[in-house]
């Protein structure tokens, strides 16, 4: 059993990366190192649901990085809190077993909120006249005021979109080893995104893509020296999880043109252009990396197998699923879509709904998360000349998101002690029993 465990979870580390990482080698020394197979969908708000709770969608609720409120006729991107996680993390089982056993959770995405003890996570303030102001959600709230003080802003600009770099996951670094100082949390849970960026924008294989495991390998060496010395009171574990791998993709698919075309999907013309209609169109789909949810209005069930069938023979369409078919990847959840569509290995789908660029939102053009209803990894790509985003999605040139039906799908779980984990291969939920059994918590 460990004194503390630290885990990192690393998004499009490959097994196939590790021979260019000198310090990761460090971090493993003669431990283990197993297959992790990410369950569908893919994608980071499910695959890290998946990792700290030990289930699936089906019971957690977490069934994409965005959600569609029926109720209310709302989309909502990147903002949710983690109440919108059904079941218990494992911050919170390590409370309910022993008030000693604290947690730090630096930067996964849903942990607004979270039973956690310690929290650093983005939330800029968005001020009335559009502009965002540099923040951070943390707990116990003044400590991004200590953290920016020692540290300066968050570089939220580093983040994500066509200025993403090292920059962001260097201050979630720096930043983690002051908390680890002031709190020494039993356990530790890092998101370092940096291996994202160029895979997307570039694809995998790409110089660019290579140079960035670099680039993620230096600053773990920084990491790794510090919260050991930190830590030297006790033994710790150290576990590096990748959410998924980032695969080639050479096609793309628009699911809300598909159905525009069928006359299924309404818009709102605008002053700045056409804006997708949720409440009012008869479907329309939450493109999601390789997969969307496609919504019914009124889950008319005639209307649904319309859907299903208007996506058969769909070139970079691999699968649908509807009503109890979803259940193949647990999806069978009230906040799932009607259909949902899964893209092929080397293709993905992108969320655009208008047939003429003249007609696309304003929004489109810009870096704009929160009002996209999907993801756009566009955002990576800025256009100088033009001053902004281009609207043309062949650009992307690395996915994920689809099932992990390959070797080339699946990624790593790298730990520092020999024999944890015993087996050869895991799944993402596996990896909650793994930190919890290191406390005593079967």
């Amino acid at each position: 059993m460990a004194d503390h465990v630290v885990l990192l979870s690393v998004p499009g580390l490959r097994k196939d990366d590790l021979s260019r990482m000198r310090n990761l080698a460090t971090i493993r020394g003669q431990g283990s190192l197993a297959q992790l197979v990410p369950s569908f969908p893919c994608v980071t708000w499910p695959v890290q649901a998946n990792m700290l709770t030990g289930v699936l969608s089906d019971a957690h609720g977490v069934v994409g990085n965005g959600f569609f409120w029926r109720d209310e006729g709302q989309v909502e991107m990147w903002t949710a809190w983690n109440d919108k996680i059904q079941v218990p993390q494992i911050w919170d089982r390590l409370l309910q077993h022993d008030a000693e056993l604290t947690s730090a959770v630096w930067f996964p995405m849903l942990s607004k909120g979270c039973g956690a003890s310690y929290v650093c996570m983005p939330a800029p303030i968005h001020n009335p006249d559009g502009s965002e102001s540099l923040w951070c959600y943390t707990k116990p709230t003044e400590l991004y005021g200590s953290l920016r003080d020692e540290l300066g802003h968050f570089p939220l600009q580093r983040f994500w979109g066509p200025q993403s770099g090292i920059e962001a996951t260097a201050w979630i670094i720096d930043s983690a080893v002051l908390a680890a100082r002031k709190f020494l949390p039993k356990f530790f849970y890092i998101y370092l995104p940096h291996l994202d960026y160029a895979a997307q924008r570039n694809g995998p294989d790409s110089p660019q893509a290579l140079a960035a495991v670099d680039q993620l390998d230096q600053v773990l060496g920084q990491l790794h020296s510090q919260l050991q010395d930190l830590f030297a009171d006790g033994d710790v574990l150290w576990l590096v999880a990748s959410e998924y791998t980032i695969v080639p993709v050479s096609h793309v698919s628009y699911p809300n043109r598909i159905l525009r075309s069928a006359e299924l999907l309404r818009v709102h013309l605008k002053e700045d252009g056409e804006h997708l209609d949720v409440v009012g169109s008869p479907a329309w789909a939450l493109a999601d990396h390789q997969m969307s949810h496609v919504f019914v209005n009124g889950r008319d069930e005639s209307m649904i197998s319309r859907v299903a069938e208007l996506f058969q023979n769909t070139p970079g369409i691999e699968e649908i699923l509807v009503g109890e078919d979803r259940g193949k990847y647990h999806l069978d959840h009230p906040r799932s879509g009607d259909v949902v569509l899964i893209s092929s290995r080397d293709s993905w789908q992108a969320y655009y709904w208008w047939m003429d660029d003249a007609q696309a939102p304003g929004f489109a053009r810009t870096v704009d998360i929160h009002r996209k209803p999907g993801y756009d990894p566009v955002e990576l790509h800025w256009d100088r000349q033009a001053g902004g985003i281009p609207l043309d999605a062949t650009l992307i040139a690395g996915s994920h998101g689809a099932p992990a039906a390959t070797n080339q799908q699946c990624g790593v779980l790298i730990s520092s002690r020999p024999g944890v984990p015993s087996e050869s291969r895991l799944a993402d939920v596996d990896v909650a029993g793994l930190v919890l059994n290191e406390f005593g918590i079967t």
